[in-house]
């Protein structure tokens, strides 16, 4: 796309999000910004150019298309649009541009970001409060560092239900932050007036394996409506006396055969065991590879990683794997070293769906 084409959608979006500002109408411009997006490099130095505009509508497209071009263009960009924004922020003081920085801002998953969310949480404006609650999740490093934790407890206090449940969310579920003050920030939203509010931190309570949370899934379980989120925490429990509750859910669906199969010992013994079995077989029928099962500390089941000491490796949910062979542990073996053989480059698939 040339510099005039993405030049003509921007000035176009900015008509149309100029008219959603000042008069509430709902076409904001974002189709046109996603088009000029695509172009890349060229939609990243419009932008940045027109970040210097004195009309507050013009910077706030522009600072959409940063974070439009950062959700689908490579690591490069998404820097020069962090930095930028982040330039921009120090200076700006309109909150219909806050609200577009925050947003754009989570797009590039750019942890020098986080300084930034954290003063624009800050905000008396609700909306901005809402995208930095979004937004700060996906500018965390693993673990999260300690302000971004902070910023996310300080929001799911917030007045807000919409930044409360955002703010959960992104405490219990997107990141991995644990500890005292993370499980007292959950534990204080399984009582929230907002039921989403309240699922979300049970979930998150459940995903740190806290046995508080089992009498509040337990007392979920039983209810005539049951949320999505309280199935996935009742997997996280792994607990038998959550058995008898989840009989009367649909065992097809993958959430509830999950949760069915964590919290019965005698099934989850037997995953394990065809899970070793697994790593046994490869082990044996190919000596020189490396081999390895592990667990991530906020997640469910185990993981094989298969590596032929030259660069090659591959990455595998091991549920998934053996789903994939019929739960023929030798089978799956056959079809990990397939895959480690018939790779072409070095860097690490995810077959996480199977």
């Amino acid at each position: 796309m040339e510099a005039h084409e993405v030049a003509d959608l921007f000035d176009q979006a900015v008509q149309r999000l100029r008219r959603t500002v000042e008069d509430g109408e709902s076409d904001d411009g974002s189709e046109l910004l996603r088009q000029a997006a695509d172009s890349g490099g060229v939609a990243v130095r419009l932008a940045v150019d027109r970040l210097a505009d004195p009309d507050r509508v013009v910077r706030a497209a522009a600072c959409d298309l940063l974070g439009y071009a950062s959700a689908v263009h490579g690591d490069d960009l998404r820097a020069a649009a962090a930095t930028a924004l982040i330039s921009l922020a120090s200076t700006e003081a309109d909150p219909e541009v806050h609200w577009s920085i925050a947003r754009a801002l989570g797009a590039t998953c750019d942890p020098r970001a986080l300084p930034t969310l954290v003063t624009l949480a800050g905000s008396p404006d609700s909306d901005v409060r809402f995208q930095v609650a979004v937004a700060v999740p996906a500018v965390l490093d693993d673990p999260p560092a300690e302000a971004g934790e902070a910023v996310l407890i300080d929001l799911s206090t917030d007045s807000d239900t919409a930044v409360r449940e955002w703010a959960t969310f992104g405490l219990g579920w997107v990141s991995t932050a644990d500890g005292n003050a993370v499980r007292r920030a959950l534990w204080d939203r399984t009582r929230d007036v907002d039921p989403e509010v309240r699922a979300e931190g049970a979930r998150g309570l459940a995903r740190r394996r806290d046995a508080r949370a089992l009498p509040l899934v337990r007392e979920m379980l039983s209810h005539d409506e049951v949320h999505r989120f309280t199935i996935r925490a009742a997997a996280y429990l792994a607990d038998p006396s959550l058995l008898p509750l989840l009989d009367g859910f649909d065992p097809s669906a993958d959430r509830v055969a999950q949760a069915l199969l964590e919290c019965d010992p005698v099934r989850r013994v037997q995953r394990d065991e065809a899970v070793w079995r697994l790593l046994d077989v490869i082990h044996r029928r190919r000596p020189d590879l490396r081999v390895t099962i592990f667990g991530e500390r906020c997640d469910l089941g185990l993981y094989l990683d298969v590596t032929d000491g030259s660069g090659v490796a591959d990455h595998w949910f091991a549920d998934a794997l053996l789903r994939r062979a019929r739960n023929d542990p030798d089978r799956a073996a056959d079809l990990a070293i397939a895959d480690v053989e018939t790779r072409g480059a070095s860097q690490p698939s995810h077959r996480g769906a199977g």
